[in-house]
């Protein structure tokens, strides 16, 4: 170009940064990040940042970046002998992660970084990151980011990937192998998404590419591969299949005491018998998953089953202090410690937020936890809730929610000093009542129309029968008579 068609300086150098941005992306992520060094500034600094601003523009965040003192903290390297052939197993592998008791469970969309550092500090000792769909990990940057958060103090950690392809998994699992203690596979996911995807559960009834997919880990992962399964509906296919699983190569399993049918907790009780009987064939460590709502639960299914440790899933995210010590709270009746009572979780709620700051987390996970944790007061205080549901994502801030969970602890507590009571009376809302009144207007709309097309139906019968007993001849007595015998 002449000196007359040139662009401006300034947009020279939006375009060059941009083209910068391009470049450093593709750089950072063109290969595993445990095949860069760990000093990396384009793992540890400006790539990953730039990767997190262009994100962002699509999915909505609470909480700042990390700064570039956090991003620049290396993650936890794998041991440097680390291989497939020198790998802890078993016993030693449990042990090298402080032989942990208390799991957080790996929970779609749920068990991110921001709450498994929240549960830690409130006595869990092992977490589970969310459950990782392996292609789409390996494939799209953005889901990758995404779903995949830690930094050196989150350990022990698990790693938990679906999939039905051992290569792909094993394309997945070598990402992360460096920032964990070892990677899980999902046998246990009973959904219907997992129906159709053909992993989790569903996988039960093809034990040979169960074994394809554990035996390809152990033998090429350089961390050890785990495994969560569920039970049959007898004890000899249930023993067959966990036996199956350790022999393929799993270190650890998590065994959850219900069948893929059993999905709902409420429905049915774990059969921690079950669990027990599976815990005495096995050499490797096993955890109970299933009924574990406090830690009195935790204790008991220990003791119940012989398990070396225990996950909670659901219970956890209505009382992420679950496996406190002392517990945080005692419920007034112990077989139904949940919903918590009081302003226990708003205090939680309020910890968790302050941890979103230092790690971003996706809007629509802060907004699960909000609800999980103080959702039955939400019942009671409808105003709230739909203050909640209604605000837009661009304009929801950690201050906003701090200030709005301040609100309700406030509500809470003047329910408990006024009227003593620790539990929520729900109560209809608004839209809710503007349902039931246009349902019954509805309703008394078709009774009316009913109740006209009937009175028209009777005067057209009348009218009709009128006409005909007008237009019929005389007939003499003597046939009538005939005609009624």
């Amino acid at each position: 170009r002449t000196s007359t068609q040139r662009d401006p300086p300034q947009r020279r150098i939006r375009r060059w940064m941009r083209a910068a941005r391009r470049l450093f992306s593709r750089l950072a992520f063109s290969r595993p990040p445990h095949a860069l060094p760990d000093s990396s500034p384009l793992v540890n600094g400006v790539a990953l940042s730039i990767v997190r601003r262009r994100h962002s523009r699509s999915t909505s965040y609470v909480g700042e970046p990390m700064s570039a003192d956090e991003t620049a903290r290396p993650a936890p390297p794998a041991p440097e002998d680390a291989s497939p052939g020198t790998k802890l197993t078993s016993w030693d592998f449990f042990r090298s992660m402080g032989s942990p008791k208390f799991h957080v469970a790996p929970m779609v969309d749920q068990s991110e970084l921001a709450f498994r550092e929240l549960c830690r500090r409130h006595g869990a000792t092992c977490a589970y990151t969310p459950m990782i769909h392996a292609r789409l990990f390996v494939e799209d940057l953005k889901y990758r980011k995404e779903i995949f958060t830690t930094h050196i103090n989150d350990r022990p950690l698990l790693v938990q990937f679906c999939a039905n392809d051992p290569d792909m998994l094993l394309k997945a699992a070598s990402i992360v192998a460096p920032h964990c203690d070892g990677v899980d596979i999902n046998f246990g996911c009973p959904q219907r998404i997992a129906k159709r995807g053909r992993y989790g559960a569903f996988l039960m009834d093809d034990w040979e590419t169960v074994h394809n997919l554990i035996n390809k880990l152990d033998k090429h992962l350089s961390v050890p591969v785990t495994a969560k399964i569920r039970v049959y509906d007898d004890l000899e296919t249930s023993l067959e299949y966990a036996k199956m699983v350790e022999a393929a190569g799993a270190q650890l399993i998590a065994v959850h005491g219900r069948t893929r049918e059993q999905k709902r907790a409420a429905d049915v009780r774990a059969n921690w018998a079950f669990i027990r009987e599976i815990k005495k064939q096995l050499k490797v460590p096993v955890l109970a998953n299933g009924d574990i709502r406090t830690l009195a639960e935790a204790e008991k299914c220990l003791e119940a089953t012989g398990a070396d440790g225990v996950l909670s899933a659901e219970p956890l995210l209505e009382n992420p202090s679950l496996f406190s010590n002392p517990p945080l709270y005692s419920p007034s009746d112990p077989a139904d410690p949940l919903p918590v009572e009081g302003d226990v979780n708003c205090e939680l709620l309020h910890e968790y937020l302050e941890i979103t700051r230092t790690y971003q987390t996706p809007l629509r996970m802060v907004k699960g936890h909000v609800h999980n944790m103080v959702g039955s007061w939400l019942k009671e205080f409808t105003d709230l809730r739909d203050w909640l549901n209604k605000t837009p994502h661009s304009e929801m801030t950690v201050d906003k929610l701090q200030a709005w969970t301040k609100e309700l602890q406030g509500r809470v507590n003047l329910v408990k000093r006024n009227e003593g009571r620790m539990r929520p009376i729900p109560k209809k809302s608004e839209r809710q009542l503007a349902r039931e009144a246009a349902e019954a207007a509805k309703a008394a709309a078709i009774e009316e129309q009913a109740r006209e097309e009937n009175a028209v139906a009777a005067l057209d019968a009348k009218k009709q029968k009128t006409n005909h007993a007008s237009a019929a001849p005389d007939t003499p007595p003597a046939v009538e008579e005939a005609v009624a015998n």
